[in-house]
């Protein structure tokens, strides 16, 4: 969140998001501007892995579930990078793989989010940006100007001076609207304080049902490998059936489309441990997995999962770990392009993210009468049994932009 030091501060829960349900890098083929889209997909990606390995790899989340939307966060610091200048900047450009100019940055991130636009999918995926700014304090009309033009984003005032507590209560129900209900209390008590002086936040929604549902009656309990000797009992979902598969000598990999297949799950199934795994992922070579992907018929077993995980992405083993360290100190943080002074830092970004992976699909039927002869018994399906920990994502297969991705430790958290 953005900070003033001395009398005033300028605070902005920056990030703020929420996927629903269960469910391939793919390539922007047809897009207007295809080109600055690809870049701005493959930097945000770029910078997703680099993130995913500082929070799957902190002391703090060891053996725990990850989840939380890279496009969410990079957006939201998107929107804060274009008030930041010098040394501030340039750390916020690298951490965040924004390679553009100013204003082609922000142009690219219009761009994409009208390519992610679910309106008229069989899928709901929604993103919404506002921010809330302290009633009649000088912000920069460029500035405003500039997040409305390339981020739709509204700007409401709230006297953060005078009633920090009744301005947060305002800001998570607006999120608890835009997220169907499933982000609540993204802001705690304390993150608002007398000295906030604008609240940058983005939120993303998503649900959507599998193209091809689990069948609920299949669904058994099983053993989940939590940890060598300690193991929980989960919902194992089972489905048999062709499903785009690759595997390596290290993992297993599956992608399950959501109905409308913009929308895709991508499993990676460690043969070892995760951490090995993680240890070894990035964008390209989830890239090379997607591409060497093959239709397989599969019997796949998913554990049911659900939970949500809230970070505080200025801790020291996140954002800064990643070279982003002046924006959060209150003696070099130059946001001059906020307000025409350089007395504001950034002094906590709050994400929170939910995820509910179930059996849910549409409902279709259909008939049809075939008459065949016997010839051979198919041989036996490859088996993808996610009975111990595994890394996953969800992208958006027209333009290749990951939304979200996360691991799974242990289903019954």
């Amino acid at each position: 969140m953005l900070h003033r030091w001395g009398r005033f501060g300028i605070l902005g829960a920056l990030i703020l998001l929420l996927v629903v349900s269960g469910p391939s890098l793919g390539e922007c083929s047809d897009c207007p501007e295809q080109d600055v889209i690809r870049a701005r997909v493959a930097n945000n990606n770029e910078f997703a892995f680099s993130l995913y390995q500082k929070i799957a790899g902190a002391e703090t989340n060891l053996g725990k579930n990850v989840f939380f939307s890279p496009y969410s966060i990079s957006t939201a610091l998107g929107m804060t990078y274009a008030g930041a200048r010098g040394e501030t900047a340039e750390q916020m450009a690298a951490a965040l793989r924004f390679d553009a100019e100013q204003e082609s940055l922000h142009r690219s991130f219009r761009d994409l989010a009208a390519r992610l636009d679910g309106t008229g999918k069989p899928y709901q995926l929604k993103i919404a940006n506002t921010l809330w700014g302290q009633r009649n304090y000088p912000f920069e009309a460029k500035f405003l100007s500039l997040i409305g033009e390339f981020y739709a984003g509204g700007f409401q005032t709230l006297d953060f001076s005078q009633a920090p507590e009744p301005s947060r209560m305002t800001i998570n129900q607006w999120v608890e609207r835009q997220t169907a209900d499933k982000i609540r209390n993204l802001l705690q008590q304390g993150d608002i304080t007398s000295l906030t002086r604008l609240v940058l936040t983005n939120a993303i929604y998503f649900k959507g049902e599998w193209e091809t549902p689990f069948e609920k009656n299949q669904t058994q309990p099983a053993l989940f490998k939590v940890s060598p000797g300690n193991t929980a009992e989960v919902p194992m979902m089972v489905r048999t059936g062709e499903l785009p598969y690759t595997e390596t000598d290290m993992l297993q990999a599956v992608e399950l489309p959501y109905a409308g297949k913009d929308l895709a799950m991508v499993l990676l199934l460690p043969k070892d441990d995760l951490g090995s795994l993680e240890q070894k992922l990035s964008r390209q070579q989830v890239g090379i997995l997607m591409t060497q992907m093959q239709p397989t018929r599969l019997s796949l077993f998913l554990p049911r999962f659900k939970f949500d995980a809230r970070y505080a992405l200025q801790n020291k083993d996140y954002l800064p770990a990643l070279g982003m360290v002046d924006a959060f100190d209150n003696q070099k943080a130059d946001f001059f392009g906020l307000t025409g002074q350089k007395d504001l830092y950034i002094s906590g970004v709050f994400h929170k993210a939910f995820i509910d992976v179930n059996e849910s699909g549409t409902e279709a039927a259909a008939a049809t009468a075939v008459v065949v002869g016997l010839k051979s018994m198919p041989p036996p399906p490859t088996v993808f049994r996610a009975d111990h920990p595994f890394f996953f994502l969800i992208h958006h297969k027209p333009t290749g932009s990951i939304l979200f991705m996360g691991r799974v430790a242990n289903p019954a958290q």
